[in-house]
Formats: structure tokens, sequence, C-alpha cells
């Protein structure tokens, strides 16, 4: 079961995320502000973190940069009404997974954490090909 810690400020938007994660069988932990996040995703282990950049206590984009800076490589999407593209480079290049601007579909939240936890997991290619050789990496078959 595939763990996520949210980082969100606005209760409606996280109550939406907890339930709808939580019907695909993710387990969630939700913080309210930047602090509480921080210390989470460092005491913690965590499959994935949505995370949004406008936040009490703190910025979201700072979260992300100390992880990073302290060599914390669990994916991040962040979630955010910053839609500018330079607010969108600024986040993937601070060291974010993915970006998706808020107003978004739930059903693509998921699916977007889905693909990066395949691929922080090594799963992103089902066969690895080389000629006539294949090799399929979840069954450790040549």
């Amino acid at each position: 079961m595939a763990r996520i810690l949210l980082i969100e400020d606005d209760s409606t938007i996280a109550d939406g995320i907890v339930l709808g994660l939580k019907s695909h069988g993710m387990m969630v932990d939700w913080f309210g502000d930047a602090k509480q996040g921080e210390m989470a995703l460092q005491d913690g282990m965590f499959d994935a973190v949505l995370l949004d950049l406008t936040l009490p206590k703190g910025d979201g984009m700072t979260v992300l940069k100390n992880w990073r800076e302290k060599h914390i490589d669990t994916p991040v999407l962040i979630i955010t009404a910053r839609d500018a593209i330079a607010n969108r480079v600024a986040g993937l290049n601070a060291g974010a997974d993915d970006y998706l601007v808020k107003p978004f579909a739930l059903d693509e939240v998921i699916a977007r954490l889905q693909a990066l936890m395949r691929r922080s997991q090594g799963r992103c290619q089902p066969e690895v090909r080389y000629g006539e050789v294949a090799y399929q990496p979840q069954n450790r078959q040549v």
C-alpha cells in the first residue's frame, strides 16, 4: 500500500484528495503548513509527496529545495495555483518530479502519482531489449 505525504493548507482540497487517494488504496498523511510537512518527510518514509507551494509557516518551494539539499529523493508532485510558466520551470528545476496547476481532476493526480511511484521504483519499462536479448526487471529474467 502506497503511503503519500500531502502538504496542503486548504482543508476542502485536502479532504477531497485524502478521500480520493484512500479510495484507491493509498494511505495519506496530511499536514497543513510548511514546517510540519517538511519535518514529516524528514522523519517518515513516504512513496510520494503532493506539495502545495503557498503555505502557512513557509513556502513549498523552500521546503522542496531543503529536501533536495538533504538528498531526500522521494518523488514530489507540486499542486498549486501558481500557473505561470516561470513558476512551473522553477518548481521542476528546484527538484519537483511533476507540476500540476489547480484546479485539477483527482483522477489525473492519482495517475501522475502512480507514474511517479513506478519510475521511482524502477518499473517504468516492463522490458529492456538489446538486439536478441530481452531483460525483464520485474521478473529479473533475461
